[in-house]
């Protein structure tokens, strides 16, 4: 009865504290507006949370003390009682005082709280420091030990739980030793070159002294770690911390509701620059929903945080120049509207949140709307958005609209990119230095997150797009094979100096142009049946009944031959001897890339090859009627699509993506995804590339890991021995001499690169597996 009591007791003098507290806290909310506006609605959130704590431990405490007084004389205990409220009560409402300013120094800071993580610290340690003397005490009595004992039982009690450096001495203004240890410059080897930045230019802008900045190390090392992200987080307040509870995440759902996606494609200007892209979507609609269901059934996608996701489509922008909205039903090029018609029901149907833009007043629009966007200081915490999906042009756009705030958004872009960026490209100071500097290149970004049509190189992304089938169409099942060739051509320019090529042809197969009618009829040779500019199913229903799909040597990489080898047409793919490039080709002129092409399609001549894809010259006319005789003597049209270029191959690739890939991350590491058991380590022969060294492996360079072999350890597991150790800011390292045995790392983590070789180097590779039909992801990496 006596110990039922107090628990009564104990309950009541809670529900009075609670009270109390409560009032204080509305005390708070109640100050004058121009006060209250500069407390933020976080801010609110965590003193309500903290304030919960406080009343948890102040219960705690006067049961403690409840119980002492049943065993003790009641003099002693009343005192720390009463010291114990007052204490608090003071605590309080310098609390409710003191955030009404956030600015206080290095240790405090707008969105960060550093002034309220200190103030409650304080108190949870002085009430830490009370309660271990209590419990000390209660054992003590229940013991039936209270000797004189007790004092240096809980002297040593406070002495183990003593904090290196104590919330009070923070708020005394006792300093913390920032120095970065060797251990902290290896793993991020960013961090003190930006604190020499900082040190020299913390004062260019306001916004840094709004994060605490104040000229100190401290706050250098506080606002690069917390903030940006480029240094390690020290234990600020000693042994203690505080961590809030952070709100439940919200999780993608699988949505297949077109109306709702159709909603996002509506264009506010009506110039019809989705039209084409809604037309495409629609049309595809039931074979996209089928493939999210299947996807769905064959892996696990509950419990994949919903992103917010911005979609620019700077080519369909006024400002482009380009006229791609104008263009889209005139024959104008089509491939990137279809990667974008299918990146964008990809989003949509894996469940995340969707913002599409394609002019510049749209993203203006945005842009005008998030919190210090054109602020420097680098914190994405205030950024409503998790991925920013764009072109080249759109990158443009976004630079010159947020000028000094672009930094903070730079690793959060995806760039559609059809030709590819290589390193050498992508790295602007390099780049300039050797020459190569191009309007296209020169971004400074990661170079994964440049998404490519195809798997032109290893250093991109490959995104992809998704080949057309009607093969289970009703219309086009009763289709029978004709002796037809339908040629790769929409343009009359792609046709010329053709006729002698074509003349070998048409002695084989009837040919079908599908040449785009502008004012007067395309010149085309009299033989050939030109149907102009068809619809999606009226071409699908042509290459139906199709051989041969006759490539031209240009359009470069188009969907079109892909679409012809899915209807079961065997494409003829021109060879080029010398290869295409920008040595040699206007085409590439500016593109960012050294690429060679060796044919018209080099996915198709790679990874298809035949029966499906002849890969020939088609100026030698004895080469082509080779090939067209075992052609039509195979007799085999067989419908062919690898995995990866399917709604669910596109599907599973970028959700794997969206889950895993993170270039936010500054800090050196090992990298997490692909896993390490999918990559192997080799060390290739003089003169090969990284790309080179591991397909002839039957694998592929793994860029992501090149970091973690980045040493001479890792160089002379190989077996061979370094008579020296080097490192220097090129394409080709970390490499092995061959002439002078010397070892030479990688100076720069931007110039990584899969591609290169020189003549006296064996350049060390990462390479990983991959999955047949799906080669951006190794075995595992789908999950």
């Amino acid at each position: 009865m006596h110990r039922r009591g107090v628990v009564i007791g104990c309950l009541l003098s809670c529900l009075r504290g609670f009270f109390t507290l409560w009032h204080h806290l509305d005390g708070v909310r109640k100050m004058p507006l121009p006060l209250w506006r500069r407390l933020t609605r976080n801010i609110y959130r965590k003193v309500v949370v903290l304030l919960v704590l406080l009343l948890i431990v102040w219960c705690v405490t006067l049961a403690n003390i409840t119980l002492i007084n049943s065993v003790k004389p009641p003099k002693e205990s009343e005192v720390l009682k009463n010291e114990i409220i007052r204490l608090s009560e003071e605590y309080v409402k310098a609390l409710s005082r003191e955030n009404g300013d956030m600015v206080d120094g290095p240790y405090a800071g707008r969105f960060t709280a550093y002034d309220l993580k200190k103030t409650m610290a304080v108190l949870l340690e002085s009430m830490l420091e009370r309660l271990q003397r209590l419990e000390s005490a209660v054992n003590l009595v229940i013991n039936t030990t209270l000797v004189n004992d007790t004092i240096n039982a809980t002297l040593k009690l406070e002495e183990k739980h003593k904090p290196g450096i104590s919330a009070r001495d923070l708020i005394n203004g006792k300093s913390i030793n920032c120095k970065l240890t060797d251990e902290d410059k290896a793993q991020y080897p960013h961090c003190e070159g930006k604190m020499k930045w900082m040190s020299k230019m913390w004062k260019s802008d306001p916004c840094y002294a709004t994060y605490g900045v104040d000229g100190s190390d401290c706050s250098y090392v506080m606002y690069l770690s917390e903030v940006e992200g480029w240094c390690p987080k020290k234990a600020w307040g000693g042994s203690m911390k505080l961590k809030l509870k952070e709100a439940a995440p919200l999780y993608a759902n699988i949505t297949s509701n077109l109306e709702d996606l159709m909603a996002l494609l509506r264009d506010p200007n009506e110039r019809q620059g989705y039209a084409w892209i809604r037309m495409r979507i629609t049309r595809m609609w039931d074979k996209w929903s089928s493939a999210i269901h299947r996807l769905s059934a064959k892996q696990n996608l509950g419990h994949r945080k919903k992103k917010k996701i911005l979609v620019h489509l700077g080519l369909l922008s006024k400002q482009s120049g380009w006229k791609f909205a104008e263009m889209q039903f005139k024959g104008g090029p089509l491939g990137e509207l279809v990667q974008w018609s299918d990146l964008i029901t990809t989003l949509f149907l894996l469940g995340h949140d969707l913002t599409i833009t394609s002019e510049v007043e749209q993203l203006v629009g945005i842009l005008s709307r998030l919190p210090a966007a054109k602020s420097p200081c680098q914190s994405r915490k205030e950024l409503p958005v998790n991925i920013i999906y764009t072109d080249i042009m759109g990158l443009i756009q976004f630079k010159k609209r947020v000028k000094g705030g672009y930094g903070k958004f730079s690793c959060l872009f995806r760039i559609v990119d059809s030709f590819g960026t290589e390193p050498a490209y992508n790295h602007r100071s390099f780049a300039k230095q050797n020459k190569i500097l191009t309007s296209w290149g020169g971004q400074d970004l990661q170079p994964r997150q440049f998404f490519t049509m195809f798997p032109h190189s290893p250093d991109n992304s490959f995104m992809g797009f998704v080949v057309e089938q009607h093969l289970n169409d009703s219309h086009v099942q009763h289709l029978e094979r004709q002796n037809k060739a339908v040629v790769y051509g929409k343009k009359e320019y792609m046709w010329e100096k053709k006729d002698s090529y074509l003349n070998v042809i048409k002695d084989f197969l009837e040919i079908h142009g599908t040449v785009y009618y502008d004012q007067k009829q395309a010149k085309l040779p009299d033989y050939v049946v030109n149907h102009g500019l068809l619809n999606g199913a009226d071409l699908h229903k042509l290459l139906r009944e199709s051989k041969v799909f006759i490539g031209m040597g240009f359009p470069y990489e188009g969907p079109a031959p892909l679409e012809a080898i899915a209807n079961g047409a065997v494409f003829l793919n021109a060879r080029f001897d010398p290869p295409h490039s920008n040595k040699n080709d206007p085409v590439f002129k500016g593109k960012p890339t050294q690429r060679e092409l060796t044919s018209q399609h080099p996915y198709a001549e790679m990874f298809i090859g035949k029966p499906h894809v002849y890969t020939i010259n088609i100026k030698d006319t004895n080469e082509v009627t080779k090939a067209l005789q075992e052609i039509l003597n195979n007799n085999t049209f067989e419908p062919y699509l690898p995995f990866e270029y399917t709604e669910e191959g596109m599907l599973q690739r970028m959700n794997a993506y969206i889950e895993h890939q993170d270039f936010c991350k500054f800090q050196k590491q090992i990298a997490q995804w692909p896993p390490t058991d999918a990559v192997r380590l080799l060390l290739g022969s003089p003169g090969k590339s990284c790309k080179d060294v591991c397909w002839e492996q039957n694998l592929i360079c793994e860029p992501s890991h090149f970091m973690e072999l980045n040493s001479l350890e890792e160089i002379e597991k190989l077996y061979v021995q370094c008579s020296s150790k080097h490192s220097s800011a090129n394409i080709y390292y970390p490499a092995y001499n061959v002439n002078t045995k010397e070892c030479t790392l990688q100076g720069e983590e931007l110039l990584f690169s899969c591609v290169g070789g020189r003549h006296d180097l064996r350049r060390l590779c990462p390479c990983r597996n991959y999955i047949r039909g799906q080669t951006a992801l190794c075995v595992g990496c789908q999950r």
